[in-house]
């Protein structure tokens, strides 16, 4: 089940919230109801896996009373933390990393002449990369002392599974929701700008995100492309991801606020940022703050002298990358970025090209993400190599090219685009636009709701691009 799916909006979402009102304001009984239908809306997708989250709740809840057990030893305590990182990272790692570990071991083994193993299938659980986090997250500040224990099973096991971030984010940390878990309120104007905010994530992902993807689609999936193709293709993915990804997130806090939680700010108008550095603290914050304190902090940060630093820098963004999914191509996006962001360090405080106008460094900055995304998007290492190729005017001009030339330039291609363009440059975000929600705010809200709906009617094609990771 997706947000946006008119099984979703018209009758779970209504089932949820009639049933989570009709009870005692007693967040114990909330909680439990959220979970309940938290797990209908995980099964949807496949009942099994819902054991696989299931199983990581209980290793981790389990561990964290260890942890803070009067009668436990260091060692105890260091043992249990361990015991959650293993298991929580096995499982990931299995289920994400053994297809990929299979495949380049068969090509190892060719490359020597000795027979290829038998490949084992193995499916991927949507969403465990996120909600894994969200337990290893809980498990080691309960460890550190950042984040008190879960109070009760059923409450940690609803911040686990809680339908809005559970498949894709943000990554929310328990110690920032422990306060609502146990007590949160519920007004009117908080539940209006939660539906504010949803509608805006809606909107974004209905009428920017998709049709842009089909060019996107188109581009990187022709069999020849000429340049000009080649370049609205990488740029109308740029838009694709972004309102994709932030409409997602705009859609989870909405239904957070539903809820009474208040769920982090997950971006911050990345495509205006002036450097890489500044880029991830506007792309996908609850993953690059999760990345700095869970990893790059732990491995000395940048108090070990500059090469340590630089090291830590790339660690970080290969296994960001990995994290992404299980190919090379996130592996080489990850050491895109952290090439980039070490040039940065190494540059200084102060480097040359903060001595050029601001519009000069963003426009360098976003043709720098654009180049990233190449890897993001493409299937292989051979195909992005192609795609830069194109890009930098090896395209080819046939009577293919020029087909494909004239769909993805096609007018109502083209206003979308600059539509999504001109909503980069708005100085208001959808996360702090719905806060308040006005009467001249609904003449924006009903009709953008309205033709996202109607357009959620009318498209074939409807994923969400984080639901592989």
């Amino acid at each position: 089940m997706v947000f946006t799916s008119y099984i979703f909006i018209f009758y779970f979402l209504p089932l949820v919230l009639a049933g989570y009102y009709a009870l005692p304001a007693r967040s114990s009984f909330r909680n439990l109801w959220l979970l309940v239908m938290s797990y209908v809306f995980y099964a949807w997708l496949s009942p099994w896996f819902v054991l696989i989250m299931l199983g990581i709740t209980v290793v981790n809840y389990v561990c964290g009373k260890m942890i803070v057990s009067p009668g436990s030893t260091a060692a105890q305590r260091k043992w249990s933390i361990t015991s959650a990182v293993i298991l929580s990272l096995g499982a990931l790692c299995f289920f994400k990393y053994f297809n990929f570990a299979q495949t380049n071991l068969n090509h190892l083994l060719a490359l020597l002449g000795v027979n290829e193993t038998g490949l084992l299938e193995i499916a991927l659980p949507v969403g465990i990369s996120f909600y894994t986090f969200h337990a290893l997250s809980y498990s080691v500040d309960v460890y550190r002392g950042t984040a008190p224990a879960a109070r009760s099973f059923a409450d940690f096991a609803c911040y686990i599974a809680l339908f809005p971030q559970s498949i894709a984010g943000p990554i929310i940390r328990y110690n920032t929701v422990e306060h609502d878990l146990r007590d949160r309120s519920h007004t009117v104007e908080r539940f209006a700008s939660g539906v504010a905010l949803f509608i805006l994530g809606f909107a974004k992902k209905l009428l920017i995100a998709n049709p842009l993807g089909a060019v996107a689609d188109a581009a990187f999936g022709a069999q020849s492309l000429d340049t000009p193709a080649a370049w609205l293709g990488l740029l109308a993915y740029a838009l694709q991801i972004y309102y994709d990804f932030c409409g997602y997130s705009d859609m989870a806090v909405g239904l957070g606020r539903m809820f009474g939680f208040e769920f982090m700010k997950n971006f911050d108008a990345p495509y205006r940022a002036e450097s890489i550095t500044d880029f991830w603290r506007r792309w996908h914050i609850s993953l690059s703050s999760f990345l700095r304190d869970y990893l790059y902090i732990p491995l000395g940060g940048n108090r070990r002298g500059n090469a340590r630093t630089y090291l830590n820098l790339l660690v970080v963004m290969l296994l960001g990358g990995l994290w992404h999914g299980a190919n090379w191509t996130f592996i080489a996006w990850g050491a895109w970025h952290g090439g980039l962001l070490m040039a940065e360090r190494w540059a200084g405080r102060k480097p040359a090209w903060q001595n050029f106008p601001r519009p000069v460094r963003i426009a360098v900055t976003f043709l720098l993400v654009l180049g990233s995304w190449v890897w993001f998007r493409a299937a292989s290492l051979a195909e992005a190599l192609a795609y830069f190729g194109t890009l930098l005017g090896g395209g080819v001009s046939d009577e293919a090219s020029a087909v494909l030339h004239a769909q993805v330039f096609a007018p109502g291609k083209i206003a979308t685009l600059l539509a999504g363009v001109i909503l980069l440059c708005s100085r208001h975000q959808a996360h702090d636009w719905s806060r308040f929600v006005s009467w001249p705010k609904l003449l924006v809200l009903a009709p953008a709701f309205a033709i996202a709906v109607l357009a959620m009617f009318s498209q074939s094609a409807n994923p969400f691009l984080y639901f592989q990771f």
